[in-house]
């Protein structure tokens, strides 16, 4: 008999729906049970592409001799952390202040007024990778609870003080300078691996926030290093096996430090993020191979994650089924790899060529398969350059790149009859405002207007299904024609900066409109006026701690977020409430920028905004010569809107196409012409 999650809308519980335990979604109806039969709280916190959430499930919670355990000692509840990051950022902390170290899934031991006493990750079923087992963790802490549970809610306790500490100890200080800026570049440059590119050691993870800051540092300063960082980090990242090689986008990770192995799921927040690192990278260079990764990005989100309706699904899971008979027999990229003979059978003469350009052995090329997962089996990469590889086989490169382009379709065309990984189609709000400012830099970089229409649809979707406009409040998560979840600061930071993305790109005035309007309800529901920047939720009185999110990783905060949002607002409409709003962000995070700590590198390309000469772009109308002419330079810096929405009348000269480029708020002559245009950018 299914569980209570079958009542639920998220992939992830219901992923649990079948469990023998017995789950409850986060509710008073968990709590209130907990409290009146004196039991403690079960909180298994995931999301539905985990890898190794699917491996405890399968080895613990599908088991009926465990769930006896949690049934009879526990009330279980189990969080998708993608539609509750606020619950899960509040218990992370905890367990990584507990434990030293944090992951999914997260497996954590409340009192019945949800407070922890213990916490952890993954639990094997028995004594192994030299972790306890389970069902004797179980045992004990129901003990443990069963003699003495005031020992128990004391041994958390102090834990949970320092928390609150840290939750509220924050001051402000002065508005950093442009020396926290340059500490900031040194931090990264001492982390960069100068052969692979990337910032620190294997795993290595993709971090956006990091290249945004440090391409904006370029711009200011000229740093070549700055730049160099970057390229390279994005060259060997498409050119590893984390990237998709035949269908497009970007794995999650890559386990060791070339990004050859990746970790496969997909998802959403990193396709967008770096979509935009190549856009960028192609605007600074004019590599087409920058824009090349870029589109192929864009192939596969609107391929494979697009929703009919105009907004895209959340991720797809690392593991798939080998063989359609045995559906839940699925392995870690069972979909994406190959062995040399399937190649073979497929390409027959062509595959030498193609086995040589992305490194296939003939007896696998996985050398770090610590689970024997990769035996045999190879994952495609750019193991040698096109060039070599023509010269390698003696033919021209335009006839190699045609007949790899030829082979890579055949592949793809194979692999898309293969059992698929399972699709997370919940639609959230931030991750797809992340993907609608790339789709809406994709226009304005390329010049392809298909991106536009995309991003205008999601904009409409979110609006009409995710904008509570009797509450004015935004929703966070869509799915099954529901939309639930009270938005978090993140969900409004993404979609404001993804309206003035949408804005500067066509320029209609609603999405300007829009945006003030989400900003002046965020500055109600999540700033501390008391001491600056904004809290991730709204008060509260179902979570113990209120926090401020202060880590750009995955995605940026919804601080990092926020400040932009408000700084490019303050300066397009010359609101200085929203400009001290911004200025008291980036003031309560002074200690940490100065520090030249490398956590807040979004925060860093807000502080590179704020600092900057203030710089506007005002035209008359859309004149495409006039847009093509501003897109083709990186300007970080600047705001483009249209005379009528600005602060102060700029009538066009002669009734033609007008420019005023104003800069530390003096413009300069108007200019008729692009090439003008462009000789004062």
């Amino acid at each position: 008999m299914p569980n209570r999650l079958a009542r639920e809308k998220s992939p992830y519980l219901l992923q649990h729906a079948g469990n023998p335990v017995d789950w409850y979604p986060w509710g008073e109806e968990a709590f209130a049970k907990a409290r009146r039969e004196n039991k403690p709280i079960f909180l298994s916190i995931g999301y539905s592409t985990c890898h190794w959430c699917h491996v405890m499930e399968r080895e613990s919670f599908e088991d009926p001799s465990i769930a006896e355990i949690l049934n009879r000692n526990f009330v279980s509840i189990k969080v998708d952390r993608e539609e509750r990051p606020d619950i899960d950022r509040v218990y992370m902390l905890f367990v990584q202040a507990s434990t030293g170290s944090g992951g999914w899934p997260m497996s954590v031991f409340l009192t019945p007024e949800g407070r922890p006493f213990f916490g952890g990750t993954y639990f094997p079923p028995d004594n192994r990778y030299g972790r306890p087992g389970f069902p004797a963790i179980l045992e004990s802490l129901a003990r443990a609870w069963r003699e003495d549970p005031q020992r128990v809610e004391a041994s958390g306790a102090q834990i949970l003080s320092r928390l609150q500490q840290y939750a509220n100890s924050r001051e402000a200080g002065r508005m950093p300078g442009k020396d926290a800026l340059d500490r900031g570049y040194f931090a990264f440059r001492r982390m960069f691996d100068p052969q692979w590119g990337g910032f620190g050691g294997a795993p290595k993870f993709p971090r956006p926030s990091v290249h945004n800051f440090l391409l904006r540092y370029y711009a200011r300063t000229g740093n070549r290093d700055a730049l160099d960082m970057v390229l390279l980090t994005l060259r060997e990242m498409a050119r590893g096996g984390m990237c998709d090689q035949l269908g497009g986008g970007f794995h999650r990770y890559s386990v060791d430090e070339r990004w050859f192995v990746p970790h496969f799921e997909k998802m959403l927040y990193d396709q967008a993020q770096l979509a935009v690192s190549y856009l960028e990278a192609f605007q600074i260079t004019r590599e087409e191979r920058f824009a090349a990764v870029a589109r192929d990005i864009f192939s596969y989100v609107q391929r494979d994650l697009a929703d009919p309706g105009g907004a895209f699904y959340s991720a797809e899971d690392a593991d798939s089924a080998e063989d359609p008979e045995h559906p839940r027999e699925k392995r870690e990229g069972a979909f994406y790899l190959w062995t040399a003979a399937q190649i073979r059978a497929a390409l027959g003469a062509g595959a030498d060529l193609f086995c040589y350009r992305f490194g296939v052995e003939e007896n696998g090329n996985v050398e770090q398969d610590p689970h024997g997962e990769f035996i045999g089996r190879n994952i495609l990469y750019q193991a040698r350059g096109l060039e070599e590889t023509a010269r390698r086989f003696g033919i021209p490169p335009e006839e190699a790149r045609q007949r790899l382009e030829q082979s890579s379709a055949k592949l793809f065309e194979i692999r898309a009859r293969r059992p698929r990984p399972h699709l997370d189609d919940k639609i959230l709000t931030s991750w797809n405002a992340l993907m609608i400012s790339a789709l809406a830099k994709g226009a304005q970089i390329l010049g392809e207007t298909r991106y536009l229409d995309a991003a205008r649809a999601a904009a409409a979707f979110l609006r009409r299904n995710l904008w509570d406009s009797g509450r004015a409040v935004l929703l966070r998560r869509f799915r099954g024609g529901e939309a639930a979840i009270d938005g978090f600061l993140d969900d409004y930071a993404f979609l404001i900066n993804a309206l003035l993305d949408l804005y500067e790109t066509s320029f209609e005035a609603a999405d300007l409109e829009f945006a003030l309007r989400l900003a002046e309800r965020s500055l109600e529901l999540y700033e501390d006026r008391e001491n600056g920047a904004f809290f991730s939720t709204p008060p509260s009185d179902s979570l113990i701690l209120r926090l401020k999110d202060d880590y750009d990783g995955a995605e940026p905060s919804g601080n990092s977020a926020a400040a932009l949002a408000l700084l490019r607002l303050a300066r397009i409409t010359g609101r200085a409430d929203l400009r001290r709003a911004a200025d008291r962000t980036l003031e309560a995070f002074a200690a940490q920028l100065d520090s030249g700590a490398p956590g807040l590198p979004q925060m860093l390309a807000a502080l590179e905004f704020a600092l900057a000469d203030p710089k506007e772009i005002v035209l008359t109308s859309t004149d495409p010569e006039m847009l093509a002419a501003i897109r083709r330079h990186f300007l970080p810096s600047a705001v483009i809107l249209l005379a009528r929405d600005a602060p102060q009348p700029m009538p066009p000269v002669d009734g033609r196409a007008t420019a005023y480029v104003c800069e530390n708020y003096t413009c300069r002559a108007p200019v008729t012409e692009a090439a003008a245009l462009e000789a004062l950018l």
